[in-house]
């Protein structure tokens, strides 16, 4: 979802089995995507096709394109997806932010974009710089009900990542 001329791309675990799995588009009707399209609101950040020239576009997208059992992908889904993955990043021609949205994004686009897991760990807040690239990829916990509910991670901290990756694209 979103333009392949978006500066900032947003990888979620895979769609949802009431939602997304129904509609094509990723984050659509769950917790989730109620939280994730309210952040992007407030920090004029958008997936749709036609924005005014104030908002910073996006791209959504998932590591695994298909609804897992029970919401787990097992490592052999996750690398049979990862070549789609791979597509979408290097044809996004004015990528800048991958924010990836819980560990699995992390780790599939760090294999994607030839990092190591060991030298770009995941941790909520990181940021990871792609060798000989302005691209750089900014981790958050999932925005995933359970997460919200124990207060891993709360609206706040699930902003200031995303304002973090807007203020890099915005600079020079």
């Amino acid at each position: 979802m979103g333009r392949r001329t978006a500066p900032m791309l947003i990888v979620g675990l895979a769609p949802g089995l009431h939602g997304a799995n129904k509609t094509g588009i990723p984050f659509t009707g769950d917790f989730s995507g109620e939280l994730l399209f309210a952040t992007l609101d407030i920090l004029e950040i958008s997936p749709k096709k036609r924005t005014p020239k104030h908002i910073i576009p996006c791209a959504i997208t998932n590591a695994v394109r298909c609804v897992p059992p029970e919401n787990r992908p097992s490592a052999e889904e996750v690398g049979n997806c990862r070549p789609f993955l791979d597509h979408q990043i290097r044809t996004m021609t004015n990528l800048r932010a991958i924010v990836c949205l819980g560990k699995i994004a992390h780790d599939s686009v760090i294999r994607a974009v030839g990092l190591t897991l060991s030298g770009a760990k995941f941790s909520h807040g990181a940021i990871h710089k792609i060798e000989n690239s302005k691209v750089r990829i900014f981790d958050t916990y999932h925005c995933s009900r359970y997460n919200v509910n124990t207060r891993r991670l709360t609206a706040s901290m699930f902003e200031d990542i995303f304002a973090s990756a807007k203020s890099y694209i915005l600079s020079p």
